[in-house]
């Protein structure tokens, strides 16, 4: 048997599982080398972040909103 699940926000979803503190915040998961978004709360994408854009494009929307960056 195979199963396939997809999760809304995976990232985002478990990371606020372990830790309530980061519950209705904006935060954004970045790639391993912290390169791009590789997911995003539903906070962050009402602020304009898109899925995949690069750390560099977004560093000022991050600073001004305060949104939470966390590296996968």
């Amino acid at each position: 048997m195979i199963a396939l699940v997809d999760v809304n926000n995976f990232y985002v979803s478990c990371e606020r599982l372990f830790n309530l503190k980061l519950s209705n915040k904006p935060i954004i998961v970045l790639s391993n080398n912290d390169g791009c978004v590789i997911s995003r709360s539903n906070e962050a994408k009402l602020l304009g972040i898109k899925m995949g854009a690069p750390l560099f494009k977004v560093i000022n929307i991050i600073k001004l909103s305060n949104i939470t960056v966390l590296s996968s």
